[in-house]
Formats: structure tokens, C-alpha cells, sequence
């Protein structure tokens, strides 16, 4: 009798070493959760899409090393992005995308709560926004009476240590929007991530 073709061993031979990595990784995200993660391993699972024929392990801890954190890797400069080796346009559009959904959360979840009642949410939702940037913003909270948030939006963007204002603008577009109180933000790429913020009512 024929011996039967070993199909199924030669499949696991040709098959990835990282692939069984990639489902371990999953599985304790998804039975854990994301705080049983590092941040290089949270990295590598969002490089999977961009990267589903690599190893994204070695780029991720490479990524970490250069930047600091999952966080300063999303927003960090395209520019400075592409200098990694091992790069490409695919990880760098995965990250920013990233970086957008974080933005998009953290401004929705300001929308659902209304208002921003303490400092502490001011700078968690400006950290999210904007401390990572690679150029000065000046960027302005609107806000209604009861600290609603009406708009943000960023009024003028510098250079690394200069950013222009012009309070006339800022009055304008304040009145435009009949907000009572402004909160008015920069941040510093110098020394990121900080961000300044100042508070402004009048009636």
C-alpha cells in the first residue's frame, strides 16, 4: 500500500515561525485584555495588518526603543517614522490611523460627557489631541457656560519653538460661537509631551 503524502508536515515546515506567536499574542489579548500587554507587544499587533508576511516583533521593540512609547510611536513625525528601518508606507499609514482613532475617541468621549470638568480631562484629552506633534499648535477650546465643549480647533501651527497668535482671531471666532470661556493650549516639541494651558472666561 502507497505510503500517503505527509501534507500536513510539510505545511507546518513551510510555515512562518512568528505565526504561532501572533496567536499567542491574541489569545492574551483577547482573554486578558490589553493591560496584560507591554506596549512593543500591543505595537506588534497593530502592525499585523501592514506586516502579514514579517515578524513584527523585532521592528516593534525597535520602534519603542527609538520613541519611548506606544503612544510617542503612533504620533510621531512621518518623517522621523520612515528613518526606522523597516518602515514602509503601510506601517506608517497603520499608525497614523491609530493615532486618528485615538483623537476621534478621546473628542467623542468629551461629546458623550458634555463638558470638561476638570483639569485633569482638559490635559488627558489634549495629551490624546496634540503633545505628541512635531510643530507648536496654539489650539482652542470653546466652551459654553456650562463647559460644554462647543469646538476645537487649531488656530495656527508653527514651527519646532515658535508658534504665532492673534488674539483678535481668537476673540472673533469666540464670538462667531458665543462661547463664554476659552481654553487656549500649545504644546512643546522640544521637550514633548508637554502642553501648556490657559483658561479664559468672560461674559
Amino acid at each position: 500500500m502507497p505510503a500517503k503524502p505527509d501534507h500536513d508536515k510539510s505545511s507546518l515546515e513551510n510555515t512562518p515561525h512568528y505565526h504561532g506567536h501572533r496567536e499567542r499574542l491574541r489569545e492574551r489579548f483577547y482573554s486578558a485584555g490589553a493591560d496584560a500587554l507591554s506596549d512593543y507587544e500591543l505595537l506588534e499587533m497593530a502592525l499585523f495588518p501592514a506586516l502579514p508576511r514579517r515578524d513584527t516583533k523585532p521592528l516593534a521593540k525597535t520602534l519603542i526603543k527609538t520613541f519611548g512609547s506606544f503612544a510617542e510611536v503612533v504620533h510621531a513625525p512621518m518623517a522621523r517614522l520612515r528613518e526606522v528601518d523597516g518602515v514602509g508606507e503601510a506601517a506608517i499609514n497603520q499608525l497614523k490611523l491609530i493615532a486618528a482613532a485615538a483623537h476621534r475617541v478621546a473628542k467623542g468621549e468629551v461629546n458623550s460627557r458634555n463638558a470638561l470638568s476638570s483639569w485633569n480631562e482638559v490635559i488627558a484629552y489634549c495629551r490624546t489631541s496634540m503633545a505628541f506633534a512635531d510643530k507648536e499648535q496654539f489650539r482652542l477650546l470653546f466652551l459654553d457656560k456650562r463647559n460644554q465643549l462647543i469646538a476645537d480647533e487649531v488656530q495656527q501651527t508653527g514651527t519646532v519653538d515658535h508658534t504665532p497668535v492673534y488674539p483678535r482671531e481668537v476673540i472673533k471666532r469666540a464670538l462667531e460661537l458665543s462661547a463664554t470661556a476659552l481654553i487656549l493650549v500649545h504644546n512643546h516639541p522640544t521637550t514633548h509631551p508637554m502642553i501648556t494651558l490657559d483658561h479664559v472666561q468672560y461674559r
